[in-house]
């Protein structure tokens, strides 16, 4: 039973963390949703009356100086964390303007490196047992199209596959989601095949329900687009958009 468990979600407003949070508490878990937009979280939980098992707190991935304080403020230290934070700007924005990239930076890799091995190296936590982080498939090879912004996931992910290793002696298992496309409101207004959409309750799904793998790829679609990347020539590659 996960009655005794807390899952702690950090970037918790992003629409998979949502359902995320709706699957937990499902399952029995209570869950910490920590976010910079709390204000939407706390009307979330108060219109889903989940108020007594869900609570909400203050998390900016770019403030790193305030994470450790952060974390040693919890009142039950998680069992499962979940890192959701993300930021996307388009290429040609990143490319000619930094402030862009940077923010990419320092959401999707930095911020997420710094509260996270906080929480990983915290010894006198008995509880964790798991630790999942959302990267992408744009991360996985540079394409012409994306390789700003994918640059950062590629980073996130090569750092998680390290953090299972280092983890692994303890029992902790930690996991990467990477995905493709999502309907949800980074992707709003981008030209996205439809026949490709993934819902965000069914992303969610798959991490809820994270087993022992490394790597979670959702949709047996997404599945073959990602080996086939991995295993591409570059020459390939240079002529995808």
């Amino acid at each position: 039973m996960n009655q005794n468990k807390t899952v702690l979600i950090l970037g918790a407003n992003s629409d998979v963390a949502i359902q995320c949070i709706l699957q937990y508490v499902a399952k029995g878990f209570s869950v910490i949703a920590a976010s910079r937009n709390t204000n939407s979280l706390e009307s979330f939980v108060q219109q889903n009356n989940l108020n007594s098992k869900v609570s909400v707190l203050s998390f900016d991935a770019a403030d790193f100086d305030s994470h450790q304080q952060f974390y040693d403020e919890f009142p039950v230290k998680p069992h499962i964390v979940v890192y959701a934070a993300g930021f996307l700007v388009d290429n040609e924005k990143a490319l000619n303007d930094f402030e862009g990239t940077h923010q990419m930076m320092t959401v999707n890799y930095m911020g997420a490196v710094s509260i996270l091995n906080i929480i990983a190296m915290d010894e006198s936590n008995k509880n964790l047992e798991r630790i999942i982080g959302l990267s992408s498939l744009s991360g996985v090879r540079g394409r012409k199209s994306n390789f700003v912004y994918g640059s950062t996931k590629a980073a996130f992910t090569t750092y998680l596959a390290g953090l299972r290793q280092e983890l692994a002696q303890r029992n902790i298992k930690v996991n990467v989601l990477v995905s493709g496309y999502i309907n949800t409101k980074i992707n709003a207004g981008l030209d996205l095949n439809k026949s490709l959409l993934m819902e965000p309750d069914y992303v969610a799904k798959h991490i809820v329900n994270a087993g022992n793998s490394f790597t979670i790829v959702p949709n047996f679609k997404w599945k073959l687009i990602y080996f086939i990347l991995k295993i591409l020539p570059e020459s390939l590659v240079a002529k995808l958009p």
